[in-house]
């Protein structure tokens, strides 16, 4: 029986919606393809009719972690405005859920150490996924059209809160992961 190209795309896009999750989760190397086809309701063999390799899923799983978030970002923008999207992200970003449920979180937080150990197989979608990240929490440039200093706020920003996770993640469900979270909540521009 032939599949259709649109259900054989669906299949795809399954397929990588539960490596993304299940990547963030665990970590480049510790997801089998195995394991992410049937998580997926499918079986190991039919993981080559979709993808060239394990790491062509990989890369895909890794784009698709970053537009999870950046579509979540832009669908709020569109409805309130940048600075309220910003504000939500800011709160969702640094909030325990986050912390907790890292498969549902941002890319760099869950897998930012891994990535850097797998630049060769993965850096150009990570980069490229940071890249969206930075443009989002930017702001346009200012009166002075300093979009330089935009960035830089951003950049800023983003590394304070993913570090702010990966500790708040490392010290466990403890009153210092609160702690964590919080002051990072106050001092992070655009919240």
């Amino acid at each position: 029986m032939r599949v259709s190209r649109e259900a054989a795309a669906e299949t795809k896009a399954r397929v990588v919606a539960v490596a993304a999750k299940m990547l963030r989760e665990r970590g480049f190397d510790a997801a089998s393809i195995a394991e992410v086809m049937h998580a997926a309701g499918m079986t190991h063999g039919g993981f080559y009719k979709h993808f060239e390799s394990k790491n062509d899923l990989l890369r895909a799983a890794v784009r698709s972690s970053f537009d999870e978030v950046v579509d979540r970002f832009d669908r709020r923008k569109a409805k309130s405005g940048h600075d309220a999207a910003v504000a939500a992200y800011v709160r969702e970003y640094l909030s325990s859920r986050h912390v907790a449920e890292p498969g549902r979180g941002c890319p760099v937080a869950a897998l930012g150490a891994d990535a850097g150990r797998q630049s060769d197989s993965f850096g150009s979608e990570f980069a490229t996924g940071v890249e969206k990240l930075i443009e989002r929490i930017g702001r346009v440039k200012n009166a002075k059209g300093d979009a330089t200093a935009a960035r830089s706020t951003a950049i800023r920003a983003l590394a304070q809160m993913v570090g702010a996770v990966v500790v708040a993640r490392a010290v466990g469900e403890i009153s210092l992961r609160d702690e964590v979270l919080t002051a990072c909540a106050e001092a992070t521009p655009g919240r």
